[in-house]
């Protein structure tokens, strides 16, 4: 896996994407202070959205997306401080919700 960034004193900062053997697109986010922030995406070898969702000095936080390969909809929720709160839906393959569950916030 190869990558495109820039380094200030010696940590990732700024816009960074990283590729896949094949060359296509693995993911692309941003670092501050060496850490992940921001919005994220990750995409499979056939090039398809895998799943988006952001970090906060590097937690999991905001809403977090999941596909198939086939890039349906697997599942959606929200993290706070790097783990799940709220409601999480999951989804067949043609869109409909199957599965809801809670995530109390600690």
């Amino acid at each position: 896996m190869s990558s495109i960034g820039k380094y200030r004193s010696g940590e990732k900062t700024g816009g960074w994407k990283y590729y896949l053997r094949n060359g296509l697109l693995k993911a692309v986010g941003r670092f501050a202070n060496g850490k992940m922030t921001g919005e994220w995406k990750w995409y499979r070898e056939n090039g398809k959205l895998m799943q988006t969702g952001s970090f906060d000095d590097e937690k999991k936080a905001g809403v977090w997306t999941r596909y198939r390969p086939n890039g349906s909809l697997y599942d959606e929720g929200e993290f706070k401080d790097g783990k799940k709160v709220g409601e999480w839906r999951a989804y067949d393959v043609s869109g409909k919700v199957i599965k809801t569950t809670r995530h109390k916030s600690r």
